[in-house]
């Protein structure tokens, strides 16, 4: 399956002064078929070794990092040539072996001529817990659950998506019911390439909630196995209220909800062991709409979505019935799958400071804000046709400089400084 990512390990590949390079991502999101892909077709040559109880690689890395020693050890392990610029080193679960990651930093200084990726499922976690990072001297990518448009791309859908990428939008108005029901598709199938090819392939609901069952029974043998013991009872509190979470009006996280009189520093580890593991995205708080929003930034208010959509439903239990047929899965449960959706899409879009607003002495609050080319880009999303807003209305009267995207299920058109787009469509931006 097609992944957007690969221009960008072409790009990394094919630059002269290119440094050793980590791919990050939540398991199970397609990094090794990616990376592996990447190695034999642009390759003569691809040295794969997997990290994991790998015995040899202690021999291999012993003593100092002598890179011509490694090289050769490596060859040795993989019975592939490795020659500068035709061989793809790729080193994967490499949280296994942290002497790997470290290593990177003589590759930069001693062998830039080789390319070499390294990837993890827990990287983050690893990274966090005290292994040495070759800071300055890698290049990193963070690699997400596929977005609508690489699920377009699965579904064989590449004229559609041309049709898209020309921002046609009378034409796009015209396939309006097409794309909304693509999109209900993406809402219960979401991002995971395993799932998305399972659906590709067959079509079966019941298979794809059977898979996204096992990958959700994964990340929870994931807490037990790689987190702190004392810290996996909370990290599984904080996983399993994250759907009721984001089911309330203003879906902000509150500690109280996952026992009486719970504070944030008994459970800040646990938040941030799943952040690193890239299985919840956080979204913090601004007390003014206004930039720079790092300076307004509230550390103590925040929302924490999941990974993928998909699983999300998975948590939830919904039906296919439920999600496929009409369109209320759209605006259910206060509307936190659509907002779940739409940050997946932006994270996909590269955009990593996401923020939210809301007023402590009124009641307005925009649902996504943003800093984009020097200016300030509000966000509002709305699961249905019902696209009243007071909040962004009164702020866009008192901001005539400022321009808003509001997205639902409504087709495109422009209102004022209000961009109204499909949800379908936010891949675009």
């Amino acid at each position: 399956m097609k992944r957007k990512i690969y221009k960008e390990l072409v790009d990394w590949k094919n630059r002269e002064q290119h440094k050793p390079l980590i791919l990050n991502g939540v398991r199970q999101c397609g990094k090794t078929y990616i990376l592996k892909e990447f190695g034999r077709n642009e390759f003569d040559n691809l040295a794969y070794i997997s990290c994991d109880r790998n015995e040899s690689l202690h021999a291999i890395y012993a003593g100092d990092f002598d890179t011509a020693r490694i090289i050769r050890g490596l060859s040795a392990l993989t019975g592939v040539d490795i020659i500068p610029g035709k061989t793809l080193i790729f080193l994967d679960e490499v949280q296994a072996f942290p002497q790997a990651l470290e290593a990177l930093k003589y590759f930069c200084e001693d062998a830039p001529e080789y390319h070499i990726v390294v990837a993890g499922s827990l990287l983050g976690v690893a990274l966090h817990a005290g292994i040495s990072f070759p800071v300055g001297k890698v290049q990193s990518m963070r690699l997400f659950p596929m977005d609508f448009e690489e699920f377009l791309m699965a579904m064989g859908e590449d004229q559609l998506l041309c049709l898209m990428h020309n921002k046609d939008y009378g034409v796009m108005n015209a396939l309006h019911e097409k794309l909304k029901d693509y999109l209900r598709q993406y809402y219960y199938v979401g991002g995971m390439p395993e799932v998305v090819k399972t659906y590709v392939d067959n079509r079966l609901p019941n298979q794809v909630r059977t898979i996204q069952n096992e990958i959700l029974s994964n990340y929870a043998s994931d807490f037990s196995k790689h987190a702190p013991a004392q810290e996996v009872p909370r990290i599984d509190m904080v996983w399993q209220s994250i759907l009721g979470q984001l089911s309330k009006e203003n879906k902000k996280f509150v500690y109280g909800v996952l026992k009486k009189g719970g504070r944030a520093k008994e459970f800040e580890l646990a938040i941030q062991w799943l952040m690193d593991a890239g299985l919840v995205y956080k979204t913090t708080r601004v007390t003014k709409p206004e930039l720079p929003l790092k300076f307004y930034e509230d550390l103590s208010a925040f929302k924490l979505f999941l990974c993928d959509c998909g699983l999300m439903g998975a948590m939830a239990d919904t039906t296919a019935k439920d999600v496929l047929l009409g369109d209320n899965v759209f605006t259910e449960y206060k509307g936190a799958f659509t907002e779940q959706y739409v940050l997946q899409q932006l994270l996909a879009l590269g955009i990593s400071h996401i923020y939210y607003y809301s007023s402590d002495t009124s009641r307005m609050e925009m649902d996504f804000l943003v800093q984009r080319d020097g200016a300030l880009l509000p966000i509002e999303v709305k699961g249905g046709t019902s696209i009243k807003s007071t909040s962004l209305h009164n702020y866009l009267m008192e901001h005539r400089e400022i321009s808003a995207i509001r997205y639902s299920m409504l087709p495109y058109r422009q209102q004022e400084n209000i961009t109204n787009m499909p949800l379908y469509s936010v891949f675009l931006q």
